[in-house]
C-alpha cells in the first residue's frame, strides 16, 4: 500500500525508481560453433534417446511368470535386454516406453512361447551375460532393425532370429 505524500518518512525508506532495461534486437547462429538445425547421431553403437527409457525395465518384469526360458538362459539377462529393445522402440515414436513395446521386445525372440531351436541358439548368444556387458547390450539393440522395431507385437513374433547381426 502506498504511503500519503504528507507523511514524513526518512530518506532511506523512500521507494526509489526502478531501472528500466532495454529490449533486445534480434539474434542470429552466428558463432561458429553454433547449431543450425538440430540433428542426432545415428548408427551402430550411438543409442536411440526417448524420454523414461528406464520404465521398460520396470515394465519387463511384469513377464517373470510368463517367460518361457531355455538351458542357459537367466531371467535377470532376458529381462535386461527386453527392455533395452522396447526402449529403443518406444524412442523411436518419440515416446516413453509402453507395455506394448515390451510384447513387441518378448515376441520378437520368442520369450513367451515355444521358439524354434535356431531362434533359442540365436537368442542363448546375444542374451547370455548381458547384464553384465555394455558392448553386448548395443549389440543386441542393434541387431533389431529399425522396420522390425515399428512392426505391430503381432507382425514381429519371432523374428529375432532372421534379424541377428
Amino acid at each position: 500500500m502506498t504511503q500519503p505524500t504528507f507523511v514524513p518518512i526518512a530518506e532511506a525508506d523512500q521507494v526509489r525508481p526502478a531501472r528500466h532495461l532495454h529490449v533486445p534486437g534480434s539474434w542470429t547462429t552466428s558463432r561458429p560453433a553454433e547449431l543450425v538445425t538440430p540433428s542426432v547421431a545415428r548408427g551402430r553403437s550411438v543409442g536411440t534417446p526417448g524420454p523414461d527409457s528406464g520404465f521398460a525395465l520396470r515394465l519387463a518384469r511384469r513377464f517373470e511368470r510368463e517367460l518361457q526360458l531355455g538351458e542357459g538362459e537367466s531371467e535377470h539377462d532376458v529381462l535386461l535386454g527386453v527392455a533395452l529393445v522396447a526402449a529403443k522402440r518406444a524412442a523411436l515414436f518419440g515416446r516413453g516406453p509402453s507395455i506394448y513395446d515390451v510384447r513387441l521386445a518378448l515376441g520378437l525372440w520368442g520369450f513367451l512361447g515355444d521358439a524354434p531351436p535356431e531362434l533359442r541358439a540365436t537368442r542363448r548368444a546375444l542374451f547370455s551375460s548381458i547384464s553384465h556387458d555394455y558392448v553386448a547390450q548395443r549389440r543386441l539393440v542393434d541387431s533389431v532393425p529399425e522396420e522390425v522395431l515399428r512392426l505391430s507385437p503381432e507382425d514381429a513374433h519371432g523374428r529375432g532370429g532372421a534379424t541377428a547381426a
